[in-house]
């Protein structure tokens, strides 16, 4: 009897296992098989192929049955993806559905998630920049949270890796708050854009316009197109022209001969060795069969994304870890941070009428963080950044119906210019998922309870960035300044993080400088839940990079036999 289960085990069994194919699972993936691992990447959603399995991404407006619209039913079954902006009928398909995957709101946490493989790569906005030490030092000035193990420089030539494999388009700016990277050319900005760009910088010595850095490509990559100005990435890009698992990372693991895929797999817990006090496995859920497997490796990286990774560290209890896996420090799930946003401004611009601009460029402008970069400024901690752009409406001038509508339309209309801006959350212990007690997902598991709010600081950011921004439209001088909505609820902006922060003490963290668990070193954990505060600056390069470093020490410390 012995015998068939060795093999079974033997034919479970690779060198590592990756739990997620997102940003940082695919770069996981794809750095692991290059350096010759034998790697099981296992993904919770279904599969989607490069480039076949983008069905929306040539359609038209009017091939949509809404009009890109979201029925009664999609609000019926995605009742928490539809309160994201990004949620539309031209790429529904993509997204979880909510009533197959619930969750408990304590107080209303907006979860946001694919289920596909390559996960939100397929969907994020492409937004590429650096932390610098402003971030990574920001705990330990002010005394929130723990001091990040790791500086800038520890990072940068990690940066500089990433950078060169996924192409950064941009513009070197020479701005300290916002380190320049490994740039292809910049897109352009548009008449407008630039005039704005020269009232601001000449008007505040502490800002500066400049083209948003995104991972879209205007040069070349191996394997992938340049970008077609389209606009329509969250449909999937047929020439790979922004950075994706699907279209980047992916296809480099497999070249390899190293890699293994399995859809349909979700992750239950990681399977703890009390002998060897070492993490031997995985168990898994096949989401077709509903059957549980085991899956063996010498390390594993946890990429499930920092709700789902935290279910998987919390739900992995023990003799030695009764609380969760690597939760001896109690910060397994606490922390969990995201960044506020949720006001847009806008004002009319007069003139520029034989001024336009060619295509619907992937990317806005961007004004880095200036609040609180030298000096304490304000009534709040930490900062914002703005992000925007210039743009033609095309105005109806009265026509319902006919040719007056059509003529009417063909003409370009008003200039105006909009902005919005994404704040810093600080880390909170109280801000935190748990698992219930006696609620239990339709898989039989218990049920993730998300419980956190911003607070009082972040509340007088934004207020903060209410004025500021009208300021900026009137000081550039547009007509009618107007600011409009409210902060949004944590998990919109789609960068939530933390829940095991790295940290350099055991007792009040979870991973180390490496992002291995202090107290498991055969596992790694580089998707968002690493991170130790949040900045303002969109986060997915870093996760990349700490994913590539963490890569680049498991394998040598694997080497070693010290794992």
């Amino acid at each position: 009897m012995p015998q068939p289960l060795t093999k079974a085990k033997q034919q479970n069994t690779y060198d590592a296992i990756v739990v997620g194919s997102g940003i940082s699972g695919g770069w996981a993936a794809k750095e692991l098989c290059e350096k010759g691992l034998r790697v099981l990447m296992l993904e919770r959603g279904r599969m989607i192929e490069h480039p076949k399995d983008y069905t929306t991404t040539n359609k038209s407006l009017w091939e949509f049955e809404h009009r890109l619209n979201l029925s009664l039913n999609d609000k019926q079954t995605h009742p928490i993806q539809s309160r994201h902006w990004s949620f539309r009928e031209d790429n529904k398909h993509f997204y979880i559905n909510d009533l197959d995957n619930p969750y408990e709101e304590k107080q209303r946490f907006d979860w946001i998630r694919g289920d596909i493989v390559g996960g939100r790569s397929l969907l994020w906005s492409r937004a590429t920049y650096r932390w610098s030490d402003l971030d990574f030092e920001a705990n330990l000035r002010d005394g929130h949270g723990v001091d990040w193990p790791i500086r800038y420089k520890d990072i940068a030539p990690w940066y500089d890796y990433v950078e060169r494999f996924i192409g950064v388009s941009g513009s070197k700016e020479n701005i300290p708050q916002l380190p320049d990277g490994i740039f292809q050319p910049p897109f352009e900005m548009n008449a407008v854009e630039k005039h704005f760009k020269q009232q601001i910088e000449t008007q505040y010595h502490d800002r500066k316009v400049i083209i948003g850095r995104t991972a879209n490509l205007t040069e070349p990559v191996k394997g992938r197109g340049l970008c077609q100005s389209r606009n329509l990435c969250h449909r999937g890009c047929p020439w790979g022209a922004y950075f994706s698992t699907n279209a980047s990372t992916m296809p480099a693991a497999f070249a390899t001969g190293n890699l293994t895929l399995k859809s349909g797999a979700l992750v239950n817990k990681v399977l703890y060795n009390e002998q060897t006090q070492r993490a031997e496995g995985v168990e898994v859920l096949n989401t077709q069969t509903k059957q549980t497997e085991e899956y063996y490796a010498k390390i594993i990286f946890l990429n499930a994304s920092t709700v789902a990774t935290g279910f998987i560290l919390l739900n992995s209890v023990s003799n030695r870890f009764p609380n969760g896996l690597g939760n001896d420090s109690d910060q397994v799930g606490r922390n969990l941070m995201d960044h506020h946003k949720g006001l847009s401004f806008s004002a009319t611009v007069d003139g520029y009428a034989e001024d336009y601009y060619k295509g619907y460029r992937p990317t806005n402008i961007y004004i880095p963080r200036f609040m609180n970069v030298q000096d304490k400024a304000a009534d709040f901690l930490r900062g914002y950044h703005f992000g925007g752009g210039a743009y033609r409406s095309r105005d109806t001038n009265g026509a319902v119906l006919g040719e007056e509508l059509k003529q009417n339309l063909s003409e370009a209309g008003q200039w105006h210019m909009s902005l919005y801006a994404f704040g810093e959350c600080l880390p909170y212990a109280d801000n935190r998922v748990t698992l219930s007690k006696d609620k239990k997902d339709p898989w039989g598991r218990p049920l993730v309870v998300a419980d956190c709010s911003f607070k009082d600081n972040e509340h007088h950011m934004h207020e903060h960035i209410k004025t500021t921004g009208l300021e900026m439209l009137q000081a550039a001088g547009y007509r009618d300044p107007q600011v409009s909505g409210s902060i949004s609820y944590p998990g919109n902006a789609n960068h939530e993080m933390g829940i095991a922060r790295m940290g350099r003490d055991h007792k009040n963290s979870v991973l180390n400088a490496h992002n291995q668990l202090h107290e498991v070193p055969n596992v790694f954990i580089t998707d968002g839940s690493c991170m130790t505060s949040s900045s303002c600056v969109n986060p997915s390069l870093t996760y990349m990079a700490l994913t590539a470093r963490a890569c680049d020490y498991a394998v040598a410390e694997l080497k070693k036999g010290e794992l």
